[in-house]
């Protein structure tokens, strides 16, 4: 459906545009209480990606979908924050057990020292996490979250 209908392939780029703002959240938020507040990455994951969450329902709900605004705000977030809840779960893991090993990798073979090595190392770790859940996010919250878009959009062929 996405690669067919012209609609859809427009609503794909403008989430995709939505998600590359969320990421930078994500990875301001995530570097700056990394380093400049020393929490864990987990810790300043988990609330990096809360930020990066609240923008992207909003300019979701506002410009690439406006026409789901039928439900209402707060059920619509509410089916948003469980989706991407369900996207921390997911990520959480990724945080925890690739970083350490990254680490390593990056201090042992390239012999940076070991705050370069951490920077690459929570950066890669950062992304791909962000790269696994994005998949999720996209496909459970175009045909849950916005579901009605469906009936809409039927409704005008």
């Amino acid at each position: 459906m996405i690669l067919k209908d012209r609609k859809e392939q427009k609503r794909f780029f403008k989430f995709a545009i939505v998600g590359t703002i969320g990421a930078a959240i994500d990875f301001g938020v995530m570097n700056l209480l990394t380093h400049f507040f020393d929490m864990r990455l987990v810790f300043a994951g988990t609330i990096s990606f809360t930020c990066a969450v609240i923008s992207n329902f909003t300019w979701n709900r506002f410009w690439t979908y406006p026409e789901s605004r039928s439900l209402p705000l707060l059920n619509q977030l509410g089916m948003f924050f469980l989706v991407n809840t369900a996207g921390v779960a997911i990520r959480i893991p990724i945080l925890h057990f690739v970083e350490p090993p990254l680490l390593r990798f990056f201090e042992n073979i390239f012999h940076t020292s070991y705050i370069t090595a951490e920077f690459y190392a929570r950066n890669i770790t950062l992304a791909a996490a962000v790269g696994i859940v994005m998949l999720w996010n996209f496909f459970v919250n175009r045909y849950w979250t916005y579901k009605d878009v469906d009936r809409l959009h039927e409704a005008q062929i």
